[in-house]
């Protein structure tokens, strides 16, 4: 979890980056019994963000990583921690990605467009997800041996039937520029409770199409409204707080 704009004077945040995560790990649980990607991936942000969400400046943003991996599934909120679904890792890593996902879409909306400062209005916060891009960390150390090879070989398929050039590996820099985009540099209206990737907002696309068969994209079940507020509120039941 990085920070901007606190120091030991109390100052607010202006940027919170949401950043912590793992990807594809053996069936686990977190200490307190929940699945470990979805606990880890959105359940710890979940309850942080929000019980620091006071600290957060007007005009202030909050930048949810989330991952193109989002595809490989939409949420289940009648069994997130895999009790009566057969585990599958990378199905995991989906539903906690979305979950990054509808977190920002509804943490945004909650938050006011317009609040009152002393001298007049100012922008609220507002919230965007991200996907930094493919970036060769250690991220993927739990993941099967050959699966993120076999991955890069369908998706080079796709992209060479397309026409276009192979995949290509980001350096950290190149993996860090969406988040610096969507946290300082893009307007807030036009990142707000949106998914951002290669420092732009990215498109729909359709459910059907395979997670190797684009390379950029969201789904719509990931920006859906109501799916949002579901997902908030079994977030609250989970954690047993109210926000």
């Amino acid at each position: 979890m990085r920070r901007v704009g606190r120091d030991k004077k109390g100052e607010p945040f202006d940027v919170i980056i949401a950043n912590a995560g793992v990807m594809a790990t053996p069936f686990g649980n977190t200490m307190d019994g929940f699945e470990t990607q979805f606990g880890t991936n959105h359940l710890g942000h979940f309850a942080l963000i929000n019980r620091i969400a006071p600290l957060i400046r007007a005009g202030g943003r909050l930048i949810n990583l989330s991952s193109a991996g989002h595809r490989y599934s939409n949420v289940d909120l009648q069994d997130p921690n895999f009790e009566r679904t057969t585990y599958e890792p990378f199905v995991a890593y989906g539903r906690s990605k979305t979950a990054n996902i509808l977190f920002a879409v509804a943490f945004d909306k909650r938050h006011p467009t317009m609040v009152r400062v002393p001298r007049g209005w100012t922008r609220g916060v507002r919230a965007a997800a991200v996907h930094p891009g493919v970036i060769q960390t250690e991220l993927g150390r739990y993941a099967e041996p050959g699966r993120i090879e076999k991955l890069i070989g369908q998706m080079n398929e796709q992209l060479l039937a397309q026409g276009k050039g192979p995949f290509q590996w980001k350096t950290i820099p190149q993996g860090a520029a969406t988040s610096v985009w969507a946290g300082v540099v893009a307007s807030a209206d036009k990142i707000g409770g949106r998914y951002c990737e290669n420092c732009h907002v990215g498109d729909v696309v359709p459910d059907d199409v395979p997670i190797t068969g684009v390379s950029e994209g969201v789904r719509a079940y990931a920006l859906d409204t109501t799916n949002a507020e579901a997902l908030w509120k079994k977030s609250e039941e989970m954690i047993g707080e109210s926000f």
